[in-house]
């Protein structure tokens, strides 16, 4: 799971992106909108925590933009604003959660988990050019025709179509995509991906990004 957070308190985001990689959550933080918006544009994202008063505005306001222009990720807002009023105008522009300050790490982390997992499962059917994966069918589809994938393969397109146009390294394939307790070879995501690549067919969907890893991205 990425998260990202977004709090200007120096402490409390390192705080919370603490509690949160100690879940084996992978956390990029922000202390502004602007600084935020350039990372969330850039890459995938399954959640993420927002406070509310920022120093470049309140971020209820970005959040009901970006869900105009058709943005899902689940956002969870942090506030000292604890009046009913509040916490109504957090969720009518857009957020899935509201979190009083202070609060304890361990709720907001459950929150974290809960919003990401369901935010997984609404958007359970990715696509890429002509190629669908449907993650809670656990079915792959190009151009309509039902492919027949590994465990090992599913697991790494899933993860590689989750996260489009960016470069997925190795070793987070591994970490995301071989059980913990395994030792996989030292060629074994180069094997897995090009059997996932003679299966897909053409046109390639998977390339490789040399010295980095791999990217999913459609036919130019």
């Amino acid at each position: 799971m990425r998260v990202m957070v977004v709090e200007d308190d120096d402490d409390l985001r390192l705080a919370i992106s603490a509690k949160l990689a100690g879940l084996r959550v992978e956390v990029a933080q922000a202390a502004d909108i602007a600084t935020a918006d350039a990372v969330l544009r850039d890459g995938h994202f399954d959640c993420v925590v927002f406070d509310r008063i920022l120093p470049d505005g309140d971020a209820v306001t970005y959040v009901q933009r970006r869900r105009q222009e058709g943005w899902t990720v689940p956002v969870l807002f942090l506030s000292a604003r604890d009046s009913l009023a509040e916490r109504l105008v957090g969720f009518a522009h857009g957020g899935d959660d509201y979190l009083v300050k202070p609060f304890a790490t361990g709720e907001m982390a459950a929150r974290v988990l809960a919003l990401g997992r369901r935010g997984t499962a609404r958007s359970s059917v990715l696509r890429c050019a002509d190629l669908e994966v449907d993650c809670a069918r656990r079915e792959v589809r190009r151009a309509g025709v039902l492919l027949s994938l590994t465990g090992k393969e599913f697991a790494v397109l899933e993860y590689l179509i989750a996260r489009p146009d960016q470069v997925v390294s190795r070793e987070e394939l591994i970490e995301h995509c071989w059980e913990s307790d395994s030792e996989p070879m030292s060629n074994a995501v180069d094997v897995t991906v090009k059997r996932l690549r003679a299966k897909l067919g053409g046109p390639e969907l998977v390339s490789t990004v040399r010295q980095r890893g791999y990217r999913m991205e459609a036919p130019r």
